[in-house]
């Protein structure tokens, strides 16, 4: 159970943290304005007033410990702006009044009211002064403050609570401007700034800094209830850049996935935990003189040390399966992550119902957020929302849960000049959004006319480096044809010089002993030649000899090739009796399964025909097909699996086809799986694709496979029994798109599995993949693109970990040339994929030479710039600015991005 003070501290003042009287502590920003007669009070009254400055919400409400809630709009994206052309947005807002209308039809709508409605023209400056310059000061003055961003899935949380804006600053974040203020205001010698990031994955809280960290427990103080972290690392922060650095390291280490609604969705809660010490000076105290009372001297203050924490919290996106299309261990990420929020929002109700009982532990996460509720801490939550009306119902669940935050009644506004302040505000920000865009219109024809300039040089030097070359080589021939003319003038030469001294020779031959040595010449050449027909004679004689033997031996050929002939007829026979044996064995299941039904309808005192429902396995599977009476999740009960499994060899090629529809139906459940496993499922459907020729039940067989793909503990089996290598056979021998559809998507999900890099390239897997592009389906290419996207990611993450090193996979099988075709691809699909594929390729300095080569550097930055997803063009941005072999050849080619 929660302590008194945090658990009423939204209902009283006993939760509220009076700051000790000090010179220099700051009036936060959330004030209410002070009267007219206020502003000539002194300067003690102005410090007394500075405590309650944070539980006075702007608007007068007075509500001590309340949560300060904001909600942000985010612009329309291009996907948006083409599926919903049609459509009005689902959310009006009307930020002079701060209030926001969600539409539920054309006539009817739901309004609601925040502390801050902030549009979708709104700058990151003015939400960081609104929603966290209030609780860093704070902070700076000594108090706990906490800043949360929740949302769905892909409405900008990361965006606004987490962006670095390298390239620029004005697009950075309430983490980088949170710690630019706090190192503004502390002095090195005498303060102290430390630093932890974290994050709660699947309710376990791990270390982002060091990532062998991953199970740190939470301590609670009995006594004053606070929460701290003792197992986590802490960093010593100095400056801004060692802090840039160590949220880019966190950054690295944290888990994202891509899903449907977000390339880069957030799989777990990011904690930036800021720990500010600060040394300050006690009140001076007067003590009377003992000669004269009137007269006293002033004791020095005594130095004072505040400590105080800020933590920031990124929550993961709340998701809907159907929508993220989350699959296999993301779906227990999604399960885990909508567990946590609900856990959350049973917290707030409790508070805001002001219950004895508040659930803090049933999540870690309202653990590590205990003291961040109530009159102990000063807090700031941001909701972030779209406008899609496709996601209505996500929307309104976010804005309900900022209401439940509010945790309070809003009087209605008056419309004064605050209003028109706010309204010329928003117009101005319009405007500086307009100046903007036009600003990079323009920037974006500068660089245009650069790049084409750029590309008229490198086209001239092209051709002045061939023509060069040219006349290089042309050189080179000459000389060689030179040399060759003087080689061989010099032969001629030599033989001239050769034939002088052999006309020499003979006539100093012709002498008395010339013809002595001709007569010895001839008998040597005569005994050579007797010798020559004796050992002609010896083998014509071995020849005879060899006939014989031959001769002799044929008839024993014979009768081993008769042998070896009867043989093979019993090897054959003995196969026909197995597969008779095999069918045989099958039909005796079936009458089995029907005899006894029959029994069972006997015994019931029935006839055979009063129940319908009890008929044979083949029946129960076309009628569960049909739609006509069993349902396909009831054959488990019914029928059972087993049996199910042994009509697969049923010798009714009907009953075999309806039989493999239905175990791929059933394996498209994931309860189901484990069961068809255990029963053999997956050996029989691997038979079935070795063996059928039958483009039905090869396309279903595959279909079924490419289901229990889905799982990792699926896969590894798959692997074991050769699944790959008869996945990429069937890949090259199938025509069918539908078939080819099918074995695509099952390699396209082994290719997510780490460990089973090294067996897809072995066993053929990344070649029948890239093989498969030959059909040009849309639906084809799409799983291929899937599938090169996975392998690259899979390669991106062992790189970045030290596993492996070296080339990818991916290019040593040639599929850089595919990827570099279809980067630019026009099914949307295909082209999110591959883009993605490139990015992670670049990751690694090893494939940069390659992708240069190869023509992938202007794919990227041409995602840079006309990608429609900004995730991607950001990811494609900071890869190609941390690769130095990318930033050199951009410099050679004066490329910007």
């Amino acid at each position: 159970m929660a302590s008194n003070g945090y658990r009423n501290g939204t209902g009283t003042n006993k939760g509220a943290i009076k700051p000790p009287a000090s010179s220099n502590i700051r009036s936060s920003s959330f004030k209410s304005r002070l009267p007219p007669s206020s502003n000539h009070s002194t300067g003690s009254a102005l410090r007394r007033t500075s405590s309650a400055s944070f539980t006075t919400a702007a608007g007068g409400d007075g509500v001590p410990g309340r949560v300060r809630v904001a909600v942000r709009l985010r612009p329309r994206n291009a996907e948006e702006s083409t599926a919903d052309a049609d459509f009005a947005d689902c959310v009006e807002l009307q930020p002079e009044l701060k209030r926001l209308k969600l539409r539920k039809n054309n006539w009817e709508s739901e309004t609601y009211e925040f502390d801050e409605v902030l549009t979708e023209f709104a700058s990151q400056k003015r939400v960081y002064e609104v929603v966290a310059k209030p609780v860093v000061e704070s902070v700076l003055d000594g108090y706990n403050g906490t800043v949360m961003a929740y949302g769905q899935t892909g409405t900008g949380k990361t965006f606004t609570l987490g962006r670095l804006g390298e390239e620029d600053t004005s697009a950075r974040g309430i983490m980088v401007r949170s710690m630019e203020e706090i190192l503004a205001n502390v002095s090195p010698e005498t303060d102290s700034i430390f630093v932890s990031y974290l994050q709660l994955y699947m309710e376990t809280i791990q270390d982002l800094l060091d990532p062998a960290n991953d199970n740190i427990s939470i301590v609670e103080d009995p006594r004053t209830g606070d929460v701290s972290l003792p197992g986590a690392t802490h960093v010593e922060i100095k400056d801004e850049p060692s802090f840039l650095e160590l949220l880019r390291l966190g950054e690295a280490h944290r888990i994202a996935a891509n899903t449907k609604l977000n390339t880069e969705s957030s799989r777990s809660h990011a904690i930036l935990m800021v720990h500010v010490k600060r040394s300050v000076l006690g009140e001076e105290v007067a003590i009377p003189s003992e000669s004269d009372k009137s007269s006293h001297f002033v004791k020095p203050p005594k130095p004072l040390v505040r400590k105080s924490k800020l933590v920031l919290v990124d929550l993961a996106g709340s998701e809907r399966v159907q929508k993220s299309g989350s699959e296999g261990h993301m779906l227990e990420e999604a399960k885990s992550i909508n567990l946590s929020l609900s856990a959350l929002g049973k917290c707030i109700n409790a508070l805001a119902e002001n219950s004895a009982h508040v659930p803090i532990r049933d999540s870690k996460l309202t653990r590590l957020l205990r003291d961040s509720f109530g009159g102990t801490a000063r807090t700031s939550l941001i909701v972030t929302i779209g406008p899609s009306p496709r996601h209505r119902g996500e929307t309104a669940s976010t804005i309900l849960f900022g209401q439940r935050v509010e945790n309070m009644l809003r009087i209605k506004e008056e419309f004064d000049y605050k209003s028109l302040a706010r309204r010329l505000e928003i117009q101005l920000d319009k405007l500086i959004a307009e100046n903007e865009r036009q600003q990079k219109a323009f920037d974006d024809e500068v660089e245009r006319i650069n790049l084409e300039a750029q590309n008229r040089v490198s086209e001239v030097e092209r051709n002045f480096t061939d023509a060069l070359e040219k006349e290089r080589l042309k050189c080179q021939m000459e000389y060689m044809e030179s040399v060759k003319k003087l080689e061989e003038k010099m032969i001629e030469n030599q033989q001239k010089h050769q034939h002088d001294g052999f006309m020499k020779d003979k006539c100093n031959w012709e002498g008395p002993g010339f013809s002595e040595d001709i007569a010895e010449v001839k008998k040597l050449l005569e005994k050579e030649t007797h010798m020559r027909k004796e050992a002609e004679k010896e083998v014509n004689k071995l020849k005879s000899q060899l006939g014989q033997h031959m001769d002799a031996g044929a008839g024993g050929d014979a009768e081993i090739l008769k042998l070896q002939i009867a043989l093979e007829d019993e090897v054959h026979q003995k196969k026909k009796l197995e597969e008779e044996i095999i069918i045989l064995r099958s039909q005796m299941l079936q009458l089995t399964f029907e005899a006894d039904q029959m029994r069972r309808c006997l015994a019931r005192g029935g006839s055979g025909n009063a129940y319908p429902g009890l008929d044979s396995p083949m029946s129960q599977v076309r009628d569960s097909l049909s739609g006509h009476k069993t349902p396909v999740s009831a054959l488990f009960d019914q029928v059972g699996v087993q049996k199910i499994l042994d009509l697969l060899e049923s010798e009714d090629a009907n009953v075999r086809i309806h039989a493999v529809k239905v175990v791929a139906n059933l394996a498209a459940e994931e309860a189901n799986q484990e069961r068809i496993v255990e029963a053999g499922g997956l050996t029989s459907l691997l038979m079935l694709l070795r063996s059928y020729e039958d483009e039905t039940v090869r396309r279903v067989a595959a279909g079924a496979i490419a289901n229990l793909a889905m799982n990792e503990a699926n896969q590894e089996l798959i692997m074991v029994q050769g699944g790959i290598s008869l996945l990429s056979t069937t890949a090259s021998d199938a025509e069918d798109p539908q078939t080819l559809r099918m074995v695509a998507g099952a390699i396209a999900n082994l290719c997510g599995n780490d460990k089973l890099q090294a067996t897809l390239r072995s066993e053929g897997g990344i070649k029948a993949l890239l093989g498969m592009v030959r059909c040009r389906h849309p639906d084809v290419l799409s799983q291929v693109a899937r599938g090169i996207a996975n392998f690259a990611k899979c390669e991106s993450r062992a790189s970045t970990n030290g596993i492996r090193s070296g080339r990818s996979l991916l290019i040593d099988e040639g599929a850089l040339p595919w990827i570099v075709q279809n980067a630019n691809n026009d099914a949307a699909p295909i082209r999110r994929h591959i883009e993605l594929a490139l990015c992670h390729l670049a990751q690694h300095e090893a494939n940069a030479k390659d992708m240069i080569n190869g023509g992938a550097l202007w794919e990227l930055v041409r995602i840079t710039r006309d990608c429609s997803r900004e995730d991607i063009r950001s990811l494609a941005r900071r890869t190609l600015n941390s690769s130095l072999l990318f930033r050199s050849e951009m410099r050679r080619l004066r490329i910007e991005l």
